[in-house]
This record gives C-alpha cells, structure tokens and sequence, in this order.
C-alpha cells in the first residue's frame, strides 16, 4: 500500500526560495574592516542568486553536472554561490584555502572543475595555479584585492577572467529553477588528504535538506530567527558545517567574518554586532578566549558556542562558561556533512553534578545517524560506556563512497567502508547506554604501550587544565621495551613558566592520570603544528620526532 502524500523533491533551491521570500529580511552581514560592516537582506541574496545562475548559464555555458569551484572566505558572495551552483543543476566545490598548491591543483583536476569564483584577496593563491589547472575554463572574481597577479596566468593558460559584479549586472533577479531529481549531486567537499591523496565526498540535495532539517532542531543548535550565528568555521570546511542551508530554512541571520579571522577582530564582532551563537573549532575559541582575557570587551550576547572539529579541552568549557557563553560540543567529519552528535544533556541531568559530565562528552546521536562500535577483531561492542572500539556510523547524510576512484566509480576502501555499508569514521571510543559518545581517540593516534592503549586526548586535555599551558598535543614515539610511548609536546602562555616534573606531577596528581600513562618524553614548541582545518597536525610531529628536529627531555 502506498501512501496519499505529494512527492515533492527536497531541493536546496526550495530552501533559497523559502529564506528569500518567508525570511527575505534576515540578513548576511559580512565584516568589511571598515567602520560599517556589508549588510545583504536574503531577499536580496536569493535575486544575486538568480543572476548568478544566469551568468553562468548564459555566459559561461555551465550545464547540469558541471563543478564549480569556489576559492572564497566566508561572506555573502560565497553564500550566494552556495544557493545558485546547486540551485542551476551544477555542482558547488568548495576550495579549502589552505591546503597546500599541489593539493589544491590536484583536487581542482580530480573533480574535473570548470569554472571557479575566487575572491580578489586570494588572487596571489590562485595565480600561480593557473597554468596547472587544466580544466579550468574560467576564473570570476569578487571582492577587492589586486587583479595584477591574475592577469599574466590566465593569459598564457588560457583561462578568462571575469568580474562578480560585472557578470551579474543586468541579469533577470528571478530564475525558474528545475525540478531536479534530489538523488543529484549538490555540493562537494574533499577531505584534507592527511593520509594519502584528499578525497571528495559528494554531497546530494536530499542530504543536504535532511541536514539542515536536523541542525535547526532544538536538541542540536536550535537556532530561530532571533537569533544571529557567527560563522567563523570556514565555508569551505563541509559547508561550514550546514549552516548557510540551515539559517535559510529558519531565517537565522548570518555574521559573515571573511578574511579577518584572527582574535582580536572576532572579539569586535561581538561586541558590536551581538551575536546570540557561534561556530568554529577549538583553535579558534583558544585564541578567542586569549583575547578576551587581555582586553576585555561586552560579549554578553554570545551564549551559545558551538565547537566541533576535534575534541574541546574540558578546561577550556569552563572558563567560556564563565564568560557567560555556554559551549556545545559536537562531532562530526566531512563524511557525515558533518553533523554526528551534539551534546545536549539529557533532561534528568540539567542542573545537576552529572550535567557537565554530559557536555564534555562529543554528544548524542540524532534519529538520522545509526551507530556502532567494533572491536579490534571485528566484534561487536556493547554500548556500556566502558567497551572502546571504532565508531561506525550510517545514515541518510552519511557518505556511501568517495567520488571517482581510478576506473571512474565510486572509491570505497576497505578501510573505510565496511561489507554491509557503514562508515569506519577512524574514531575510537564508548558510548553510554543512552546513547552518548565519548572518544578516546583517533584510531591512528591512539598510544599502544606494552598491549595497552593510551589516550593521547585524555593526556592533552590534562595538560590543557594546567595554567601556564596553552596548548599540548600528545603523540605515540617507538619505544624499545614498550613498542609505543607517549611524546608531549606543551606551548606555554606568554610569561608562564611551568617544568617538564611540575607537569608531569599535575598530571598525576591533579587529573589522577595513571602513573603508566605519564609521558617520560617531553618538549616545547613556540605553536603546535596545525591541519588546514586547524587540528592538531600530529604527522607533522611524528615526523619531526623521528628526524630528531625536537629537542626532548626524558624525565
């Protein structure tokens, strides 16, 4: 029997059509570093769509299917991209700035990119790229920066360059946008290619709804059109974890930072455009939290932070707390796009001593994510909160493969998809009866000393409840009697002043670390090494250990 109901696509132009039109007087504001910040209504963002979907159609010759990538901060340019590449049929890309040239020109060649929006500051990047990036077509730039760099490369690659404004000036500000089917591909991101080459998830229009459906619920971030979110996590990081389609949905405005970035601007933001939430990863919220201690501004309308990426120091929990502004943690990867969990306390918990047991945990698993735990020998784990074993993970926003392995079908690696279809996230860890998990580490980071595991998260966020430590990150070194031993590398906060046996008697005595655990070696370092995605680069420090590049202290 087969039910009554309509069956209309979930498509991200009905979203863009929603925000712009039920929502049209939310904003995009984006920081400029002028005295006035950009403002752009949504209603305005959905008609700038609009013309930008007839620009490239028109006069690029972008058809369905065809990759656009884009090269951009987050601010309203790239949020319009967004909603107009998908929208159109095509496929948004989005470039992590950061990765290194031979990843990007990689990436750009692997997902075949046509045409890509970049934004006027980032022509240097870009530039030299140009000659290598041999699908490329066309190059459209938006915002200020030097054009000068651009010009010579695109001349001997072939490539035309256009300006943002120019193409759409004079376009149509409405667009019939096709009735796609919601299986399609809509976006894609690549993975930071940490161990071998980056590789690309696609993302399609129903995963991306049924996303941002699951990000407005109360149980995740909740978020109204009262509210404002300061997106500091990048838009090219899994779609800036879905926010853009989210607030489109509920009319949540959106401060926008673009390239400033750094402590001491985002502290002005808040100040002077109130925020109610915020996302980024913990790097972020260090530096943050840094700034405000130093030079203390009014930031009392901030009271939700949203911190994902890599586990957040419980340290650094408690001191936002007392700034008023209530941290949630979250997990998720680009796999899952990224929304995993969220740790939203159980009601039975709020107000009590167990409630920040709760919060300190990567969170609770949403109807939309199945989950499971499997041992080293392929068993099946309990969910106990004792039995530690790899998260696997399924779900109608979960990746199923990766884009175009080496015969051009969908890559999926043993190592990373299981026989049935699941997801190996690579996340070693428990989870509670009631469905909270907890992880211990990175499959690939998790210290094995002498047929035991170690925590190298478990070690950092006790170091990081020290106070003269700024950061720490905590690597597995060869060891001759105990095949593997922890290597804890510690950045001092400016004017502290902490030794390697104060350290390690806190650790023992203070965070009641088992004395088996403690790290006998030891090292300072100016800044701990970081990803493009800003996590702790732990390869980087594995490496610089085995090239004797560290100077170590045994204790």
């Amino acid at each position: 029997m087969l039910s009554t109901m309509q069956d209309v696509p979930l498509l991200i132009s009905r979203i863009l059509t929603h925000g712009s039109t039920i929502h049209g007087s939310s904003q995009v504001t984006t920081w400029t570093g002028e005295p006035e910040p950009h403002r752009r209504t949504y209603a305005e963002i959905g008609a700038r769509a609009a013309q930008l979907a007839h620009a490239l159609g028109d006069d690029l010759g972008v058809a369905r299917d065809d990759r656009i990538a884009t090269l951009m901060w987050n601010n309203a340019e790239h949020v319009e991209a967004y909603f107009a590449i998908p929208s159109m049929g095509a496929v948004l890309h989005t470039l992590n700035l950061r990765l290194p040239p031979e990843q990007l020109i990689w990436i750009v060649h692997h997902a075949a990119d046509r045409v890509v929006i970049a934004n006027g500051s980032l022509l240097p990047l870009l530039a030299p790229l140009l000659p290598h990036l041999k699908t490329l077509e066309h190059v459209i730039v938006s915002g200020p920066g030097d054009r000068a760099p651009l010009t010579e490369a695109a001349a001997t690659a072939g490539v035309r360059v256009h300006e943002y404004e120019e193409l759409l000036a004079g376009k149509p500000t409405a667009y019939d946008w096709p009735e796609l089917d919601e299986r399609q591909a809509a976006a894609m991101c690549y993975t930071s290619g940490t161990t071998g080459d980056p590789k690309g998830v696609v993302y399609s229009h129903r995963s991306v709804y049924l996303h941002s459906m699951q990000v407005n619920m109360a149980e995740s971030m909740g978020l109204t059109d009262r509210d404002t979110s300061l997106v500091v996590v990048p838009q090219f990081h899994v779609n800036a974890w879905g926010l853009p389609h989210a607030t489109f949905m509920t009319g949540v405005n959106l401060l926008m930072p673009d390239r400033f970035l750094q402590p001491a601007p985002l502290a002005e933001m808040i100040e002077r455009e109130r925020p109610t939430h915020a996302a980024a990863v913990p790097t972020i919220w260090q530096g943050l939290l840094g700034e405000l201690t130093a030079n203390p501004r009014e930031v009392s309308s901030l009271t939700q932070v949203t911190i994902g990426g890599s586990a957040c120091p419980p340290a650094l929990m408690e001191a936002f707390d007392r700034l008023g502004m209530r941290v949630c943690h979250a997990w998720g990867m680009t796999e899952t796009s990224p929304l995993g969990t969220v740790a939203r306390p159980p009601a039975h918990a709020v107000g009590t001593d167990e409630e920040f047991g709760y919060r300190i945990t990567q969170g609770r698993f949403p109807t939309g994510v199945e989950a499971r735990l499997t041992g080293p020998g392929g068993e099946r784990l309990p969910w106990d909160g004792r039995s530690a074993g790899e998260l696997e993970v399924r779900g109608p926003w979960i990746a199923a493969a990766y884009y175009n392995g080496p015969d051009g079908e969908p890559q999926r690696p043993e190592d990373k998809f299981t026989e049935d279809g699941w997801l190996k996230t690579g996340d070693v860890g428990t989870i509670s009866p009631d469905g909270f998990l907890t992880l211990t580490d990175r499959a690939k980071d998790v210290i094995k000393s002498g047929g035991e595991w170690i925590s190298s998260v478990e070690l950092e966020n006790a170091l990081m409840a020290h106070p003269a430590v700024a950061e720490a990150a905590v690597v597995a070194v060869p060891d001759e009697k105990w095949g593997e031993r922890p290597l804890a590398t510690v950045v001092l906060r400016e004017g502290a002043d902490a030794g390697f046996e104060t350290l390690r008697t806190f650790l023992q005595d203070e965070a009641k670390i088992a004395k088996w655990q403690l790290p006998e070696r030891w090292t300072i370092l100016p800044a701990v090494p970081k990803t493009s995605v800003g996590k702790f680069d732990k390869k980087v420090l594995r490496r610089q250990y085995a090239a004797g590049e560290l100077e170590i202290t045994e204790i």
